[in-house]
């Protein structure tokens, strides 16, 4: 197989995302935009009608003076929710994104913190949609909407159509993750998203559809996932609940997935759990080193000898981009060897998000990739990794403090810690603020603990911190596991085995639920660590049990 460097693909250049959904209305007008199933069948819209219905609620919205203003998105992933948010940004109003799943009074802070004048809601977040802006429409009457918009347009009213993007408005404000702190705005201009699609466009080319099953108010689930997706021409099938991604997948059998490690790390537990139902761990572990050897010599087998397992993704899914979290190169493996090539990247919502990502034909286990094409990466002096280019968000909203903390001389200042190799591929190493600093001037990343792990069947998750001078690992344990104390013991000297004193573990705490986590599915520490002590310690259970017997 080739893993070499090879030409960027093809893609087309846009200045904003007005003249992008043009070019795709006048080369692809007749081809599948979007797929979006529904009660009574399945909703199809080509490139055409997309151009069409954005045009149409644009319209909409200038006639009822919604032009200049900041208008929040709040409801699950839908076609209407994305031709709201384009009709917004290209008509000059900001998008404000926010997560329907929020708690309603952190929802109702958020749309105040951007100052929101309107709200689209979705049916299910009607409750909360008066409390978020004074006009609040639900996207249930998206199509009275439409049709009212189309008799301004037959009327004359051509405002909306005339407008002229200037690429540095603000475009978007779509908020960070918070998983140490309150979330921020971040404000994303035309040029930002312009500048994302078309160099992340040139990294890889998602022939074939996609199947979108992250959500929409975030970046890279919309900038990545749909955007660059649309900018491509390919056809997109919304997944309107992860209850139906297994039906989505068998239906509509995608090429290309994008996808947070939780997801990648959730398939890998439920294949090899049916694996082993059916007592073929060995067996399968056997081929896989067989079929690997066999892909080196140049023959690939690996769709006749997982079929079933490729079945699971609906049997034609070849590339996974993964991106949000880190994700351990162990899966990257064991997917090639199954016939699916999982694109490791890497990014953050300040950068509109994508900054780096391993290509199809030129990728490197355990690094993020190679930066986009045009941009700026380097190193701290501090081991901080840091870009700079077109990608670079405008600031956060109305915190200028904040936005001085990470951009600095036009640079975007992580919070990673990580290295470049010669060729350019990043490999990460830790989060700046989640160092652990011993006593003794040693520095520990938890993450690497954390990674080591979670690659036991029996952890679910796992988050490492430093108590009273050690490092101590809370594991939330699968369910076959939960109590047994003495497996976590073992499992504790497996992974200290080889670790130098300072990088061992020196407890493992067990917990009764999941780690509180946001939608992207990334641990909140903030919120996880100051209640770490609380729950029982396996350990010290182990010793209560020894003694009593």
């Amino acid at each position: 197989m080739q893993n070499r460097p090879y030409p960027y693909c093809e893609a087309t250049a846009i200045k904003d995302l007005k003249e992008m959904l043009a070019v795709k209305a006048r080369t692809h007008k007749k081809e599948t935009a979007f797929l979006y199933p529904l009660e009574s069948g399945e909703l199809r819209k080509t490139y055409r009608d997309l151009q069409a219905d954005v045009n149409a609620l644009g319209t909409w919205m200038y006639h009822h003076k919604i032009r200049g203003k900041h208008v929040a998105l709040v409801g699950e992933n839908s076609y209407e929710w994305l031709v709201a948010f384009l009709a917004s940004v290209n008509g000059g109003n900001v998008a404000v994104a926010i997560d329907r799943n929020l708690p309603e009074e952190e929802i109702v802070q958020l749309a105040k913190k951007a100052d929101v004048d309107v709200a689209f809601v979705s049916a299910a977040a009607k409750k909360c949609g008066r409390r978020v802006a004074r006009k609040s429409y639900v996207l249930d009457r998206f199509d009275e909407f439409l049709r009212e918009g189309r008799q301004c347009l037959k009327r004359g009213e051509e405002e909306f159509l005339r407008y002229e993007i200037k690429g540095d408005d603000t475009a978007a404000i779509l908020f960070t993750s918070g998983t140490s702190g309150f979330s921020k705005g971040v404000e994303l201009t035309n040029d930002n998203l312009a500048f994302e699609i078309t160099r992340t466009s040139m990294l890889f080319d998602p022939q074939g559809g996609v199947l979108a099953v992250l959500p929409f108010h975030h970046a890279f689930g919309l900038v990545v996932g749909i955007l660059m997706v649309i900018n491509y021409g390919q056809p997109v099938y919304i997944n309107k609940s992860l209850r139906r991604l297994r039906e989505d997948m068998e239906r509509f059998r995608p090429r290309t997935m994008f996808m947070v490690p939780a997801f990648v790390e959730s398939f890998h537990r439920q294949i090899w759990a049916e694996i082993s139902k059916k007592k073929m761990t060995h067996p399968i572990r056997g081929l896989m080193k067989s079929t690997d050897l066999i892909l080196k010599s140049g023959v690939d087998v690996r769709k006749f000898a997982y079929g079933a397992i490729q079945k699971v993704f609906g049997g034609n899914l070849s590339y996974i981009i993964c991106g949000g979290a880190p994700l351990d190169p162990m899966y990257v493996r064991e997917f090639r060897s199954w016939g699916i090539e999982i694109l490791n990247g890497y990014g953050a919502t300040e950068c509109s998000p994508c900054t780096a990502v391993n290509r199809a034909q030129y990728h490197r286990d355990g690094t993020v990739g190679v930066p986009v094409p045009g941009i700026e990466v380097k190193i701290t002096e501090e081991g901080e990794v840091a870009f700079r280019g077109g990608l670079v968000m405008k600031g956060y909203y109305k915190d200028e403090e904040a936005t001085k903390e990470v951009l600095i001389d036009g640079w975007y200042h992580t919070g990673d810690l990580g290295m470049i190799d010669g060729d350019g591929f990043i490999t990460l190493t830790g989060r700046k603020k989640n160092l652990i600093i011993l006593s003794n001037g040693e520095n520990v990343s938890p993450e690497e603990l954390e990674m080591n792990l979670t690659r036991d069947s029996a952890v679910k998750e796992a988050l490492v911190y430093e108590e009273d001078g050690r490092i101590v690992a809370e594991v939330y344990p699968d369910e076959k596991r939960k109590g047994d104390a003495a497996y976590f013991e073992k499992l504790r000297n497996r992974v200290n085995k080889d670790r130098p004193p300072y990088k061992r573990i020196a407890q493992i705490t067990l917990a009764d639920h999941e780690f509180v986590k946001n939608t992207s599915m990334k641990i909140l520490r903030h919120k996880n660590v100051p209640a770490a002590g609380k729950k029982t310690r396996a350990a010290d259970e182990e010793k209560t049990e020894t003694a009593a017997r």
